[in-house]
């Protein structure tokens, strides 16, 4: 996904056209770009408006593959999914805007990737009769996104990245047995790091083990927290799946391999862009799911509201092997202690995102 895109339109195009004919409705505003293939003549179409909150790796992972799916399930039915995207760089201003514009496109379905952006919908949308899949939706329970996991209730429903906190924790110490002071970075205002945030603190303070909490909200402030946590001179840095800081760990990771301080993770982005480590979910396979998730709602009439949200395994260590060495750790080593502890360890070097890494 190219960066800061605004407005891009994307027609995923199917071949043939299915009995019964649904044309969405549309008209884009005046910032859209043309479609790049027109719908298949007489087909159903059906509109589907993305927004990311915010540009990084592995949101921008679930959008592009949200993209790609849809358009092999759109040859596979016959159908059209025409799609909006459009990111909010998390301004809530902006995020209203496109939501609202969305509803004046007469979208047949929204997706929200991140916590702020589903909360936005599912509000905007209340009682429309548009379903809301989210995406990238860490704890969609506690933060009233869904009545539950089971039955979300409403017009709304998505994927999880629910994260394993005490997983991680268990290789924190697995690493470095002796570690006695962890600081815990983080946004106060990201409402995917208060559940994990929670674990951690609860799971050191019954290991009797120091917590030093640093929070930021931009990244110049991140950047102060992370110089003040190693004044503080923790052993190792714990972060959930906060946006904000993952946005800023370009900016941090050299700060902490320089003070030989490893950065544990809760996604393979935030180990892309140089921390030492990342656990968690699939992105890539988070927005396939989602995707399929989409096609079965507006294809299959699906009801978001009894339609279970998917959660997924969070066994997936990602090591940069850089950040790995420049703190004198051996990978192979590393490997070999995290393996019991993981469904899979994998190795990955530096890059601003996973496109380039390809490259």
């Amino acid at each position: 996904m190219k960066k800061n895109a605004m407005k891009k339109i994307l027609s995923l195009t199917a071949a043939a056209a299915l009995a019964l004919s649904l044309t969405a409705c549309g008209g884009g505003g005046e910032e859209q770009m043309e479609n790049t293939s027109a719908p298949a003549e007489g087909g159903t179409v059906y509109k589907v408006g993305i927004c990311n909150y915010v540009d990084d790796a592995s949101l921008n992972q679930i959008v592009d593959n949200i993209q790609t799916q849809l358009a092999a399930l759109g040859e596979q039915y016959d159908v059209t999914f025409d799609i909006s995207y459009d990111n909010c760089n998390a301004d809530a201003t902006v995020l209203n805007q496109i939501i609202a514009n969305f509803m004046a496109d007469e979208v047949d379905l929204m997706v929200g990737v991140a916590t702020p952006v589903a909360t936005a919908m599912q509000a905007a949308t209340e009682g429309s009769g548009i379903p809301v899949v989210f995406s990238a939706v860490s704890d969609p329970v506690s933060t009233g996104v869904v009545d539950s996991l089971e039955a979300p209730g409403s017009n709304i429903t998505g994927t999880s990245d629910y994260l394993d906190t005490n997983a991680i924790m268990d290789l924190i110490f697995a690493a470095d047995p002796d570690a006695d002071k962890i600081g815990l970075l983080y946004d106060v205002g990201q409402d995917s790091s208060a559940t994990p945030i929670a674990h951690a603190k609860e799971y050191l303070e019954a290991k009797g083990i120091e917590v030093v909490e640093r929070t930021g909200t931009t990244t110049d402030e991140v950047m102060m927290a992370a110089q003040a946590l190693v004044s503080d001179g923790v052993d190792a840095v714990f972060t959930p799946t906060d946006n904000t800081i993952m946005t800023a760990e370009l900016a941090i990771y050299e700060t902490f391999i320089e003070a030989g301080i490893p950065h544990y993770t809760g996604a393979d982005s935030f180990a892309l862009n140089g921390a030492f480590l990342g656990y968690g979910v699939d992105y890539a396979n988070l927005g396939v799911e989602t995707a399929n998730m989409i096609a079965d709602i507006l294809v299959n009439g699906a009801d978001p509201a009894t339609t279970p949200v998917m959660t997924f395994d969070n066994g997936t260590a990602t090591v940069n092997t850089e950040t790995c060495a420049a703190l004198g750790l051996d990978y192979d080593t590393i490997a070999e202690t995290f393996a019991p502890l993981c469904t899979k360890v994998q190795a990955i070097t530096t890059a601003e995102s996973f496109d380039e890494l390809a490259e």
